[in-house]
């Protein structure tokens, strides 16, 4: 089994990340090549600098601009948006792997006629006048039918329909305004090979341990344990799990890692071995400044984190104001090997001006002029990636 040090440990994941170093993702196709590295890149919908997926790949891709991802999703069509670690952004390669989802939501719909009856309104209102939003027609109707994608059955009934149509397959997003989703047919812009393959995983174990492994992978390196890397994979118990980790272990697929002054046991892809090589021959690896954003793959697991980097964060977002220790939408500042620091900034989009409210550093940092010069570069092209033409504090 092979031994990391802490350092190293570090190291090798923000290598597999591509947070240390030189950038191994550049421009568009390195957008492309990261989020088939992750598996998914988890959506928010909140935009106070940057929304969740668009920070996440500007920590990582070099050159990232908004509309990378915009274009890849919507002209290009080579990603698409459906629910994985919630709601997320997956290669179109992936669609078959979640045809498991779309027959639960199309089986769900027998037991709601009254969506069953507007479905086909929907369709031929799209045939005749193309992509729709919840805006467009007004449909009659109550439903209690339950969104995996607003997480609420509430609101316009045509919102009920579009967003089951969807969850089934019949429907894609075919562009947004800001957070309003527009949908088209599926079969209009997804090619029919893709579209109509069948599902490769042929049952429920099958099912879990592809998720299970896509998840090791976008972390990078984690634990057989409670982790919010798991999340929204349907019926995985611990007893799943742990056979799960065991035939991945048997195959070869994943290879057990440990850490010096750790008493867990630590995963891998095996793919991902050279980093460890590289890690443990090559102790100097040139150090960059990110800031990482707080939905970031990397970030799943709060506790793994803690137990390696020695940081704890919160996504504070949702917390009442006066319990908040930090800010409303604070950022992790990654610097080297360590989290130095969290940034609270916020885009003010009427000035065109990055506004940095807050800036803590741990309690163990030294504010050094090299530090602060790198974070201050952090600052300006992040202020740049959200078209902000100045920085103030």
């Amino acid at each position: 089994m092979p031994t990391l040090t802490p350092t190293q440990a570090r190291q090798f994941i923000l290598l597999k990340q591509g947070l240390l170093g030189d950038h191994k993702f550049a421009n568009k196709q390195g957008v492309l090549n990261f989020i088939h590295q992750a598996g998914c890149l988890q959506f928010d919908p909140i935009d106070i600098c940057g929304k969740n997926a668009e920070i996440t790949l500007q920590s990582r891709v070099k050159n990232f601009t908004k509309a990378m991802l915009y274009d890849l999703l919507y002209h290009d069509r080579k990603l698409f948006d459906y629910p994985d670690k919630q709601l997320s952004i997956i290669p179109i390669e992936y669609w078959q792997y979640f045809n498991h989802f779309r027959q639960a939501a199309k089986d769900s719909l027998k037991n709601h006629p009254e969506i069953a009856a507007h479905t086909g309104t929907v369709r031929a209102y799209i045939e005749a006048n193309g992509a729709i939003c919840s805006d467009d027609i007004k449909l009659e109707g109550n439903t209690k039918w339950w969104s995996a994608i607003n997480w609420s059955s509430g609101g316009k009934f045509l919102r009920s329909v579009l967003e089951q149509m969807y969850s089934s397959g019949d429907l894609i997003v075919h562009h947004k305004k800001g957070a309003r989703r527009y949908y088209h047919l599926a079969e209009k812009h997804i090619p029919a090979d893709i579209l109509n393959a069948p599902n490769p995983l042929q049952c429920e174990f099958a099912h879990m341990k592809w998720f299970v492994q896509r998840r090791i992978g976008a972390v990078g390196l984690i634990w057989n344990s409670t982790s919010g890397a798991w999340l929204n994979i349907w019926g995985l118990t611990t007893e799943i799990r742990n056979k799960i980790f065991a035939e991945l272990l048997d195959e070869g697929t994943i290879t057990q890692i440990a850490i010096e002054g750790l008493k867990q046991n630590f995963y891998i892809c095996t793919a991902d071995m050279p980093l460890i090589e590289e890690v443990q021959t090559n102790p100097v690896i040139k150090p960059r400044c990110e800031f990482i954003a707080p939905l970031d793959s990397f970030m799943w697991d709060k506790k793994l984190i803690k137990t390696i980097f020695n940081f704890e964060y919160t996504w504070e977002i949702y917390t009442p104001a006066v319990k908040r220790k930090y800010g409303t939408y604070v950022l992790p500042i990654l610097y080297g090997d360590r989290f130095v620091g969290r940034i609270e900034a916020v885009n003010d989009r009427k000035t065109n001006t990055l506004i940095v409210k807050n800036v803590w550093y741990e309690n163990d940092v030294k504010q050094t002029k090299k530090l602060e010069a790198a974070i201050s570069a952090c600052i300006k092209r992040f202020a740049k990636f959200n078209g902000a033409t100045s920085t103030t504090s």
